[in-house]
């Protein structure tokens, strides 16, 4: 298996080439010598355009820690942001749900994202995206709230819920995720493609709320599960009762848990979540001691969990055949 991360060094004509994408509309860099030097100024400034067909408009983003928040409006999703590099250009930020908010409560899990994305079409390329809040509670690095996002060559660093997939159809693509405790939760549809999951601490790697009645929640394929000495993860939990997490030829460490996925002490979501494997290798595999209640899949019915036929929905979308 191969992963493509980090892509250290790159110039940004060797960026733009890889990527085959067109030349920036809009530099960030810290020390000046672009447009901008924080991205969410350039974000902000980026034309209203919401037409899928309209090509995106370019933030080439320099090497240096942005520690800023960034939000994503609707009206300005059809946006493109490359890192020069993806370990050294970092968006970074340090919320976390506990800080008292304007009326002395804690602010709560929603509002401590880095990155918040309510616009449609985004794409991330070759960069870090971190919650450096540490292990005090929940700390998002993303909250994603569009329809048709995609993460490449992305680093998403946190503790306990590092990303939040909250609503619509999103693709990631050879990114690396760490976390401990529902570190990827949330109630959209996923494609994870060939991804490096690293739990850092016992806890649980997925938390979908998956909404009853939709096809799919997250799909892992031909990715890789690591995790930190000593400790010990399971697969997932259903933050709602009809949660949907399937891995498909996923690489699994030693400190995935026989078990492999826990019910969150509603036995009744054992009846109605759909928790599934198939090809799974590594130490952490094992068929015969998974709970009763997760799918064994036929390599027919694991043929079938493609980007496209996932992330299709009405409008047919395929991240996996990007121009």
């Amino acid at each position: 298996m191969k992963f493509l991360l980090p892509l250290v060094g790159a110039s940004l004509l060797a960026t733009l080439v890889a990527f085959a994408a067109p030349n920036p509309d809009t530099v960030v860099a810290l020390d000046g010598t672009g447009d901008y030097t924080s991205l969410q100024e350039a974000i902000s400034k980026a034309p209203m355009q919401t037409d899928p067909a309209t090509p995106r408009w370019v933030i080439f983003v320099k090497a240096g820690t942005y520690k800023e928040r960034i939000y994503v409006q609707r009206e300005r999703g059809n946006i493109h942001v490359i890192g020069e590099d993806a370990e050294k250009t970092v968006v970074a930020y340090d919320l976390n749900a506990n800080l008292p908010g304007p009326d002395g409560k804690p602010i709560g899990t929603f509002r401590t994202p880095t990155v918040q994305i309510d616009g449609d079409g985004m794409r991330w390329e070759n960069l870090t995206l971190a919650n450096t809040a540490g292990p005090v509670g929940q700390a998002l690095a993303l909250r994603a709230d569009g329809d048709r996002l995609e993460f490449r060559q992305v680093r998403f660093l946190g503790w306990q819920d590092t990303i939040l997939v909250n609503r619509g159809r999103h693709y990631f693509e050879d990114c690396y995720i760490e976390g401990h405790v529902d570190f990827i939760f949330g109630a959209a549809t996923v494609f994870f493609d060939r991804c490096h999951i690293h739990a850092l601490r016992d806890g649980y790697l997925t938390a979908a709320s998956t909404p009853k009645d939709t096809p799919h929640g997250y799909v892992f394929a031909d990715c890789k599960v690591t995790v930190a000495d000593g400790a010990k993860t399971y697969l997932g939990r259903p933050w709602r009762n009809f949660a949907k997490t399937v891995f498909v030829r996923t690489e699994l460490a030693a400190g995935v848990r026989p078990e492999g996925w826990h019910n969150w002490g509603k036995t009744d979501a054992e009846l109605t979540t759909f928790y599934a494997e198939f090809g799974s290798t590594g130490p952490g595999a094992n068929d015969a001691a998974r709970v009763k209640w997760a799918k064994p899949l036929t390599a027919e019915q694991a043929a079938a969990f493609t980007p496209a036929a996932v992330l299709g929905g009405e409008d047919g979308w395929n991240p996996a055949a990007r121009p």
